[in-house]
């Protein structure tokens, strides 16, 4: 049965009880105030559910990450980067780089970023724990990433694109400045082709967990009452030394 989780205390079960199918579902219920996306993140986990569920978290095994130095750039990629016009800028259009992420697309009916995920995340956001990478393109927002970042790990939750590699230059931005400042790995939570053929690979859930344990720290069983956070080793800023975006 799968647990169901109270609002207090901030508690999950270990991520060796999550499911095989569907693979990695671990509890339901809970919270999506800050102190529980924090512990989540630091525990390898993350909410994903759609408006007529509950919160649902999960913690897949195999774990898709992408470690910054692994970052694999095609010709045609880097001649994008060099060549397409593109301006990227950090946190400063993290709102619509959410609603961008959570508009309707091709094949699929609904969205998983709900009006309650993008306030959760904007709360995050305003105490400095998740951030957005914009790519701008003759002055609109072509494409983006938005996720948390807990240390050396940027936990990626989606990226969106108006103009063909625009997600793509915003993680190449993003594994480029984190490999000059000692970012370690960037979590994409499950495979997919698109980010494998950019370097990123399958890892067992427990070298990934062994992975946060090392960086972030061991978590306690329950975490304590208030928010704290190791914020990002690298410095999102740095992501918009290329141009200022528009005004």
């Amino acid at each position: 049965m799968l647990p169901w989780l109270s609002e207090h205390p901030t508690r999950f079960p270990p991520v060796a009880t999550a499911l095989r199918d569907p693979d990695g579902l671990l509890a339901a219920g809970g919270a999506l105030s800050p102190g529980w996306l924090l512990a989540a993140y630091r525990r390898g986990i993350f909410p994903w559910y759609s408006d007529d569920q509950p919160i649902l978290w999960w913690s897949p095994d195999p774990r898709m990450v992408l470690f910054p130095e692994a970052l694999k750039v095609r010709r045609s990629l880097a001649k994008r980067l060099r060549h397409g016009g593109f301006t990227v800028t950090a946190d400063r259009a993290f709102d619509a780089v959410m609603s961008a992420c959570a508009a309707p697309r091709q094949g699929q009916p609904g969205t998983w970023i709900t009006d309650e995920m993008r306030e959760a995340y904007g709360r995050l956001h305003a105490l400095g724990a998740a951030h957005s990478v914009e790519v701008w393109h003759q002055g609109r927002l072509a494409g983006g990433l938005y996720g948390v970042a807990l240390g050396p790990v940027f936990f990626g939750e989606s990226m969106f694109t108006r103009v063909p590699d625009a997600s793509k230059v915003a993680l190449v931005h993003l594994a480029r400045t984190m490999a000059a400042a000692g970012g370690r790995l960037i979590d994409c939570q499950m495979h997919t082709p698109h980010l494998a053929s950019l370097g990123a690979r399958d890892i067992a859930r427990a070298e990934f967990i062994g992975y946060l344990e090392e960086w972030l720290g061991k978590p306690p069983p329950v975490e304590p009452d208030g928010v704290c956070f190791t914020p990002a080793c690298w410095s999102f800023a740095a992501l918009g030394e290329l141009g200022e975006g528009p005004q």
